[in-house]
């Protein structure tokens, strides 16, 4: 049986948060099985908090060279990911981006009767000269269909065509309307290598394991995946949960002992350590979920002793300072806490706010006193 923080351990350790990881961006990221990257700048916290000596500039180099790429995966979310991922993971997660499409509350009903492969193909003609704004691609559409919203017919193309969001949106201090072109033209017309989904699963415990089939579900959108793990069993370990949950894992993977330190981390406000489980509890606490329930909206969060325990916000004064507030959930951090949270704290804002001419961490009072 595996423990609440024997789980909490692994995936730590897993997800490069119990130790920072000297893993070049790149490897780091296809590790990760991509990263949640829905906002343009707040997953690079989730990075910073995983990498040695993490520089953010070379990261939005690395996407302006295209070598890392943003685009609709997992639970139909934009990940972060390496072009090789991009082919690898794209087909695989096809079948929710289409379950998506059909079933939209939004744009369900509309697309219906249209004829999407036609689409598409008018979409792929029209990147093929250059990224466009949602708008511009749905202003060339909206002529052939006419009583199709120029949205819904945006979304389409962006469920059925891999479309890249491309930079200086999501590089490091830059801004930029959302534009997309097409996978190929982005990248060129690379071969796509066969589905292998044993393979992903492999990877998906790799850096999120042990977990179960409804987690593997959870984090990727997909329906059905016992029929992948079946017939994987001989070469996996199996586990069970506090609540009697059959778990998966790989022979090899590190497993640390459930008593072993852990210092605070920031977590972004769409972490993948956060959003990929079916039961959260291994790093998700029942303050977090109150919490989220109350706001609804992702906190941005903070690990203690491995366990979300608060929540964060940067804010610039009319001078420029730069307050980095964390606050707790509930209960006010332990004593023994505080200095952890105040030196990883300034670390961040350093990270965050390099030009302020004057930083400063603060304790908060608990977000929703108990």
């Amino acid at each position: 049986m595996l423990g609440r923080r024997s789980l909490n351990r692994a995936t730590l350790e897993r997800q490069l948060l119990l130790e920072r990881s000297p893993l070049p961006v790149p490897d780091a990221v296809e590790h990760l099985v991509g990263v949640q990257a829905q906002t343009p700048h707040t997953w690079y916290v989730g990075l910073w908090s995983r990498l040695a000596d993490f520089d953010a500039d070379a990261v939005g180099a690395l996407l302006e060279r295209r070598e890392l790429v943003r685009l609709a995966l997992m639970r139909s979310t934009l990940h972060l990911v390496t072009p090789s991922d991009l082919a690898a993971l794209r087909p695989w997660i096809q079948p929710v981006l289409d379950r998506d499409l059909y079933r939209n509350q939004l744009h369900g009903k509309p697309i219906a009767d249209v004829d999407v492969p036609a689409v598409v193909a008018a979409a792929r003609a029209a990147l093929a000269d250059g990224a466009l704004t949602n708008k511009q691609l749905g202003d060339i559409l909206a002529p052939h269909w006419p009583d199709t919203p120029p949205g819904t017919l945006v979304y389409a193309v962006r469920n059925q065509l891999p479309l890249v969001q491309v930079p200086p949106r999501g590089v490091w201090g830059r801004s930029g309307a959302i534009a997309h072109t097409s996978a190929e033209a982005w990248l060129g017309d690379a071969p796509t290598p066969p589905v292998d989904p044993a393979r992903i699963i492999r990877r998906y415990l790799a850096a999120f394991g042990p977990a179960s089939i409804r987690d593997m579900q959870t984090w990727s959108g997909l329906t059905k995946l016992r029929e992948v793990v079946d017939p994987m069993r001989p070469e996996l370990l199996t586990f069970h949960d506090e609540q009697g949950v059959e778990l998966f894992d790989l022979p090899d993977a590190s497993r640390p002992d459930e008593a072993t330190p852990a210092s605070p981390r920031f977590l972004y406000d769409f972490d993948n350590a956060l959003l990929s489980f079916a039961d959260r509890s291994r790093i998700v606490t029942e303050a977090h979920t109150r919490s989220f329930q109350r706001r609804g909206v992702i906190p941005q969060a903070v690990l203690v002793d491995g366990f979300t325990a608060g929540d964060w916000v940067v804010e610039r004064g009319d001078d420029g300072t730069a307050t980095l507030t964390i606050r707790p959930l509930e209960e006010p951090f332990a004593d023994a806490d505080v200095a952890e949270l105040i030196e990883e704290g300034s670390s961040l804002l350093r990270f965050l706010a390099p030009d302020a001419p004057a930083r400063r961490v603060e304790i908060g009072a608990p977000a929703h006193p108990a």
